[in-house]
């Protein structure tokens, strides 16, 4: 059964909530958001911060105003805790914004070609909101809605959105689990579930933008990053896959050793171009599994933070940040310019439903769409 999401966000860049619950956030938790500027009646539901930590002391800040990680504090190598991910200090600041920032993506992850896909011998129409393409669920997805949330002990947050049939023209009602754990040896797990009553297409991920010498701090073409993929799936000049999975030997692609971002962001080839830089899906080793495995590692030097991550899916996303342009503030008063950070989005292929020899992303009654991903961090 399908998995995950994908994705490249080129051109934008009833809840359970506990006041007395050890996860959810104070205001003066230490490098976090305060709590209360999360805090707002959206749409008639209550969006809030919570704040998953474990015994070593990283610290995890989650709204449920679109799933999204807002903070993500990790130790460098001299044990100071940096905010590795990009986004905002305040609800009202992703509602002016419009951003994925962190947000968990749904529908269906990534791009759908001319916003439209067959199934069961019907067309549905979606929203355009990418050129001529439909991208991240619409123009109001997942990362757009309150979900329900229920904090379980200090390392677990459980959220829940149900997809009203045709809500941004898919069809079924789907229901939507996602769980994140934040485990004892530094990893944010996200086990993402779905169940539909009709017959519909879904493709779930998280859109963290990862910037490993901290956020805000400027480019990441220093980074090292290595992904486990002989092959990728070229795209068109609106970035759509042609539906070819090329191999990387001898192109900007070949991940499979570690290579700073710099070395390749710019090269002399049209797939490069087509994406400003790096804004392609890699069609993973082994293709979809059932326990998760590491697929993509990511190196600050100067932090020497080190971000293993690990997926059931078949596809990861990497992004290059290539059109983030310095016009959004972040958490620190700093602009976030071209290339301040990376993203590894987790998922099926792009436009699958228009690909049939992609991995299918259909889900029907009766099945579950379950798969894990885990960004897991250390230090060099």
């Amino acid at each position: 059964m399908l998995a995950g999401c994908n994705n490249s966000q080129k051109q934008q860049e009833s809840s359970t909530m506990s006041d007395s619950t050890s996860t959810a956030a104070a205001d003066s938790v230490s490098g976090l958001p305060a709590r209360s500027r999360f805090q707002k009646d959206v749409e008639g539901k209550k969006t809030d911060l919570f704040v998953l930590t474990n015994a070593k002391g990283m610290k995890v800040a989650i709204t449920n105003y679109g799933g999204r990680i807002v903070s993500l504090l990790v130790p460098d190598k001299t044990g100071k805790m940096l905010d590795v991910t990009l986004g905002h200090s305040s609800i009202d600041d992703y509602l002016a914004t419009e951003s994925f920032f962190g947000t968990l993506v749904g529908r269906y992850g990534n791009r759908i070609a001319k916003g439209q896909f067959t199934l069961d011998g019907k067309t549905y129409k979606l929203p355009v909101n990418n050129g001529p393409n439909s991208l991240h669920g619409g123009k109001k997805g997942f990362n757009a809605r309150v979900w329900d949330a229920t904090p379980v002990g200090n390392n677990v947050l459980k959220l829940q959105y149900v997809s009203q049939d045709g809500e941004e023209g898919y069809p079924g009602t789907l229901t939507a689990n996602v769980t994140y754990t934040l485990t004892d040896d530094n990893a944010i797990k996200i086990d993402y579930q779905a169940t539909t009553d009709k017959n519909t297409v879904v493709n779930l991920t998280n859109h963290s933008y990862f910037n490993l010498n901290g956020e805000g701090s400027g480019s990441v073409a220093d980074h090292r990053v290595q992904i486990r993929a002989d092959r990728y799936t070229p795209v068109d000049a609106t970035l759509i896959p042609t539906g070819e999975l090329a191999p990387v030997d001898g192109t900007p692609f070949d991940l499979r050793k570690p290579v700073a971002i710099g070395e390749r962001q710019d090269a002399d080839h049209i797939q490069i171009k087509n994406g400003g830089g790096f804004d392609h899906n890699f069609v993973l080793n082994g293709g979809q599994t059932t326990e998760p495995r590491v697929i993509a590692t990511v190196t600050s030097p100067q932090t020497g933070i080190t971000m293993d991550v690990l997926t059931t899916e078949p596809g990861v996303q990497f992004y290059g940040g290539n059109f983030l342009n310095g016009k959004v503030m972040g958490k620190s008063g700093k602009a976030y310019e071209k290339r301040s950070a990376f993203c590894l989005e987790t998922q099926h292929f792009p436009d699958s439903p228009n690909q049939p020899n992609f991995p299918s992303t259909v889900l029907k009654p009766g099945e579950t769409y379950k798969t894990t991903t885990e960004y897991r961090f250390s230090v060099q």
